[in-house]
């Protein structure tokens, strides 16, 4: 299902970064995002609802662009 807020996503394993693309165009890193946190990110129906209720609250995050 397409998202009203993210455009892209994607995972670098080896550095547990989650990096999100914004609809916006903003680009964020998320750290330390484990490989079975990135699946269930994956899986989800509303990738927007898990972002805000799952990784925004627990994970740090910089912006990049």
């Amino acid at each position: 299902m397409p998202s009203s807020v993210i455009k892209k996503y994607y995972y670098f394993e080896n550095e547990k970064i989650l990096r999100i693309v914004y609809q916006s165009g903003s680009v964020y890193d998320y750290q330390d995002v484990s490989q079975s946190v990135f699946d269930e990110f994956r899986a989800a129906f509303s990738k927007g609802i898990f972002l805000n209720k799952v990784i925004k609250p627990n994970f740090k995050y910089q912006k990049i662009a």
